[in-house]
């Protein structure tokens, strides 16, 4: 069975950081592309970065200079450090991770954590 938990979210003022992580289970973790993405209220959801499984990034212009994505393959885990918080930064953060090939199109996703970023 898949699982992708997410942790790290909270209450944070403007300017503030977080650190959310997300543990990955019952996917070969080491091949699969992993990303957050995040959606606010009565919007879409959205990208926020990406990491492939050879450790190339992808970010939102959004959060360029702000957040960083990593990865430890050891651990099954995938982090974004989260910087210079705004309030327009508010949203469920969800964890994804992906893979596909000729057999397979897999896409997977956690249940997603609250960031609030207010005074």
């Amino acid at each position: 069975q898949v699982q992708l938990m997410e942790s790290g979210g909270g209450l944070v003022q403007p300017g503030g950081s977080l650190r959310l992580s997300c543990a990955a289970s019952g996917i070969l973790f080491s091949i699969y592309a992993m990303g957050w993405y995040r959606q606010a209220p009565g919007k879409q959801r959205e990208l926020v970065a990406t990491i492939t499984s050879g450790g190339g990034t992808k970010y939102a212009d959004s959060v360029k200079g702000r957040f960083t994505i990593s990865r430890d393959n050891a651990k099954n885990m995938v982090y974004l450090q989260m910087n210079s918080l705004k309030p327009e930064d508010t949203a469920v953060y969800y964890c994804n991770a992906q893979y596909s090939d000729a057999l397979r199109d897999n896409d997977f996703w956690g249940q997603g954590t609250q960031v609030t970023v207010s005074s």
